[in-house]
């Protein structure tokens, strides 16, 4: 059974919260080496992660093209979780936008919200250090995520960044431990793991004391919506246009990985920290199965 939280424990979360973000932060443009230069032979990301891995067009990949592609897939993960970071911030503010400023539960939305500004930058920069484009979602995902802010709210939205934060978390704590990894692509991902840990605690706890006040029909919906987010926010990780910085046509290299059963446990690995919890939470059910299968997060019947 979902744990109810009284307003007094969550705002002795945010005093605490507020207090761990006072006494340990990064800041990108300080705490990185832009100035250093790459490290030859090094990969981007771990082969096994790449979308293409045992797939009959990375064995055709030159060892230069395989770490050329993970260049780009970091890029586009990096630039999409960017994209996701603002969407993040809207639906912050909208919350604020309602609370008591005095509050230190909203003080803390406005504490993450600055968190996540740093980390847009630093994303954005990491990309183009390294020669990549702002790859970021598709064009039609971009527009249509604009109404994700409306049409989401409550437990749902809150677990729609569970995903989204926990399945770039449980990469990134790989790769940022792995000595073949670039070391800028490692301290970027260090120090988004470290900060977004208060992130997920403020998340989590958001959607336990949500689904307490729902009633059955409310979490129908609930149930849907962030499944249907979750598989939009797995599809956009990797953007079509990686593969044509290999000589693969776009089409050809989303189907080679979607149909491809690395890639396809490679997000079922990221989510398993995840998905645990939104099944606790009552998130995960019927409505919305289809969605979950299809974005990788629940395996296939």
């Amino acid at each position: 059974m979902t744990r109810t939280l009284k307003e007094t424990d969550r705002e002795k979360t945010a005093e605490r919260l507020l207090k761990s973000s006072a006494n340990k932060f990064y800041d990108p443009d300080v705490d990185i080496d832009w100035a250093a230069p790459l490290v030859e032979g090094k990969h981007f990301i771990p082969e096994e992660r790449s979308s293409l891995y045992k797939t009959e067009l990375w064995e055709k990949l030159t060892p230069e093209q395989r770490i050329e592609l993970g260049k780009h897939e970091v890029a586009s993960i990096a630039t999409t979780g960017l994209w996701f970071e603002i969407l993040l911030m809207q639906m912050l503010l909208k919350e604020v936008y309602d609370e008591d400023p005095t509050s230190s539960h909203a003080q803390y939305a406005l504490t993450e919200i600055a968190d996540e500004c740093r980390h847009s930058t630093m994303f954005a920069r990491m990309a183009s250090s390294i020669g990549c484009p702002a790859y970021g979602p598709v064009p039609w995902l971009r527009k249509l995520a604009k109404l994700m802010p409306t049409i989401s709210y409550g437990p749902a939205r809150y677990g729609a960044i569970l995903v989204a934060e926990e399945v770039l978390d449980r990469l990134q704590r790989e790769q940022m431990n792995d000595p073949n990894v670039q070391p800028l692509v490692r301290m970027v991902n260090r120090i988004h793991v470290l900060e977004e840990a208060r992130h997920v605690t403020f998340a989590r706890e958001e959607v336990t004391r949500g689904m307490a006040k729902l009633s059955k029909k409310e979490i129908i919906y609930q149930q849907f919506i962030i499944a249907l987010i979750s598989y939009f926010v797995t599809r956009a990780f990797i953007n079509p246009g990686v593969y044509k910085a290999v000589g693969i046509r776009p089409k050809e290299g989303v189907e080679a990985a979607l149909n491809n059963p690395h890639w396809q446990n490679t997000i079922r690995y990221a989510g398993e920290r995840i998905m645990p919890f939104l099944q606790e939470s009552g998130l995960i059910g019927k409505p919305g199965m289809f969605f979950w299968r299809r974005s990788f997060l629940l395996p296939a019947k």
